[in-house]
């Protein structure tokens, strides 16, 4: 006579088709963890979408305002260190020999937007970008109409000096040449001959649309537009935070069915 051993019925633990117990907390742990850190970084895009919306609306006041005198833009950069996009209005005259280019683009061309220093009717020396010229016509030669001499006015936005590159790509700048790639002031003003008593402004205004004596530079050419795709971002994140918890959702059913279903078989 042989002894005949009894089937053993699978336990909850070893189910078929369910996980064992370490490979499914580690699972529901990085699913949770997945999911708060989308959820932070649409909150983050959300947060950046309001300030964005912010920045938008303040640019947008400032330069449908009515242009300021030089004067009261220098208090209000004074008092709060903020002047970007502001309209002004000065007097002055240019002192050509000074000039730095920036190279630039517009309307699809490229070639250097022209930074001529401007002695103001105050005696401090501001960098004025008058505007675009092609790129072979950075030679103050071949646009010899547009060096305006004698005293002038001019209207445009004042901007923000960088405090900084705008990141790690960006070139440096080549002062031998009076090349720039990012708009920085110190470097820009090096070597200029100035009276001793002469103040440089700790800004730049970008003069208005128009275009100089023969055509070139050609002003007008600050840009506005400010990129704001945060709401995608952000809905984004937030669809990949959902997809993320219902795929949670769903390992934990499927856990608690084969659970059951190895419950059943061994009753």
């Amino acid at each position: 006579m042989t002894d005949e051993v009894a089937p053993v019925s699978p336990t909850a633990k070893d189910a078929p088709g369910r996980m064992s117990r370490g490979r499914f907390w580690l699972a529901l742990a990085g699913c949770l963890v997945g999911v708060a850190i989308l959820v932070v970084l649409g909150t983050w895009q959300v947060e950046r979408l309001h300030w964005k919306e912010g920045l938008v609306s303040r640019i947008e006041q400032r330069t449908d305002a009515d242009p300021i005198d030089l004067d009261t833009l220098v208090a209000r950069f004074a008092e709060t260190g903020d002047v970007d996009y502001t309209p002004v209005t000065a007097e002055g005259r240019f002192l050509h020999d000074g000039e730095r280019y920036f190279l630039s683009t517009f309307e699809g061309q490229a070639g250097w937007n022209v930074y001529t220093p401007f002695v103001t009717a105050g005696g401090d020396v501001l960098f004025v970008n008058r505007g675009f010229v092609p790129y072979e016509m950075r030679d103050p030669a071949t646009r010899a109409k547009g060096q305006v001499e004698g005293r002038v006015t001019i209207t445009g936005l004042a901007r923000n000096a960088p405090p900084r590159k705008s990141g790690y790509f960006v070139p440096d700048n080549d002062t031998a040449k009076k090349i720039f790639y990012w708009r920085d002031l110190d470097a820009m003003a090096a070597g200029l001959t100035l009276t001793s008593d002469a103040r440089l402004l700790p800004f730049f205004v970008d003069a208005g649309p128009g275009r100089a004596p023969g055509g070139w530079p050609v002003g007008g050419t600050t840009v506005i537009e400010i990129a704001n795709s945060h709401l995608q971002y952000a809905i984004t994140w937030y669809g990949l935070a959902l997809v993320l918890a219902i795929m949670t959702v769903l390992l934990v059913v499927r856990d608690r069915r084969a659970a059951r279903a190895a419950t059943g078989a061994s009753g």
